[in-house]
């Protein structure tokens, strides 16, 4: 096994493309996009994943990078500020962990392999035979001696070889939208959130961002809408966030105009395998784990890292299985109870939260209730010991 395609140029992709090219491996990527996708939102990189990125050489350009946050501050429905906490402990990092956006991190990736990997833009898997054979929207055909699925909770990868999304599809009862809004309320390296029962809205500037960027979670069934539709998608956030206070308004009239909107069901994938012949999921299209967990930037690179180096060494896709199964479970776990705190269910529960922030830096066991924050997150991060492959 030499030739390996790779469908999507994200970070899973990226990821395993450096990986494979390490261990000698031939290498193409397609993607849909007609280039690295820039921008996107912010991401953490935290515990195993922190080592894999240090042995790809690449953890001063990272943290050169980092958005530098400072502070998350709680605003009730007046505008009136009600609670202020640390950037870290608001996003749940502890020691090492680094908070960067989501396409400077592809960036340094894709700079890392795109001399020695081939990388084909504008384009899209449409079948794979038994034989190796790929099929392309808008290339010719070629074969490959393994196909990884690096294309996303929605990868057309998994639904080719393995079946429908529904299958393995695990909705957690929330939608997510996020896009770049202009930074009208002034904010450096901050988080400006407004809660309310069932609903949030934060909107946050990084250091490199003199723009800002919109974020709106909410608790719903799973709603009926064309992927495709933006139009749509936009009206049923507006309908989701609607009567909200503070500057929600305004920020939905900001959405109308956005072109990097993005919205989806924040939903798990879960498989009882993740390779079948020719073919292996890596990342977000075989365990997603949501963006309620915090972790799927750090499941992406550590099952990059694990899936070339098993290949390279023998232990082929069974090992990949072996090494990430309960790292990935554990990290999956995060989900739900992040929920909780990320969308408050109730008004009490909403009263109670606020007034724990509150607290937190006046109380002499602050250092635990760091802990009870993110020690969970922590520990995820955590639950796997990295072989050398290299070796």
């Amino acid at each position: 096994m030499t030739n390996i395609l790779i469908s999507g140029a994200s970070i899973a992709g990226t990821s395993t493309a450096y990986w494979l090219r390490r261990h000698g491996f031939t290498v193409t990527v397609v993607e849909r996009a007609p280039a690295i996708r820039e921008g996107g939102y912010k991401v953490d990189i935290r515990g195993a994943a922190l080592q894999v990125i240090e042995r790809m050489g690449l953890m001063d350009a990272v943290r050169a990078r980092s958005t530098d946050m400072r502070i998350g501050t709680h605003y009730d429905a007046k505008g009136r500020p009600v609670a202020t906490m640390d950037a870290d402990l608001f996003g749940g990092r502890m020691g090492g962990d680094v908070e960067i956006m989501r396409g400077d991190l592809n960036e340094l990736l894709y700079d890392l392999t795109r001399d020695e990997v081939e990388y084909i833009f504008d384009d899209t898997i449409t079948g794979i035979a038994d034989d190796g054979t790929v099929t392309f929207e808008r290339s010719e055909p070629r074969r490959f001696d393994l196909v990884v699925g690096a294309d996303g909770a929605h990868s057309v990868t998994r639904r080719l070889a393995f079946g429908e999304e529904s299958e393995f599809a695990r909705h957690l009862g929330h939608y997510i939208s996020i896009c770049s809004v202009p930074n009208t309320l002034g904010l450096d390296r901050e988080e400006a959130v407004h809660a309310a029962p069932g609903r949030t809205a934060n909107v946050y500037s990084t250091r490199q961002d003199t723009g800002a960027k919109a974020l709106f979670m909410w608790s719903s069934e799973p709603l009926a809408y064309d992927h495709r539709d933006q139009g749509a998608q936009k009206e049923l956030l507006v309908r989701a966030m609607a009567g909200a206070g503070w500057e929600v308004p305004a920020l939905l009239d900001a959405v109308r105009d956005a072109e990097d909107f993005y919205f989806d069901s924040i939903a798990q994938i879960h498989m009882d395998r993740w390779s079948k012949g020719r073919v292996v999921l890596v990342g977000d299209a075989a365990y997603c784990a949501s963006p309620a967990s915090g972790q799927g930037t750090s499941l992406a690179i550590v099952g990059a890292y694990a899936l070339a180096g098993e290949l390279a060494t023998g232990g082929g896709t069974d090992g990949y299985e072996r090494e990430l199964r309960d790292f990935v479970a554990a990290n999956q776990a995060l989900a739900e109870p992040n929920l909780k705190g990320m969308v408050v269910p109730s008004r009490l529960a909403l009263w109670f939260q606020l007034k724990m922030i509150k607290l937190i830096p006046h109380l002499p066991g602050r250092d635990r209730m760091v802990e009870k924050v993110a020690g969970p997150i922590h520990r995820a991060a955590n639950a796997i010991s990295l072989k050398n492959y290299m070796e």
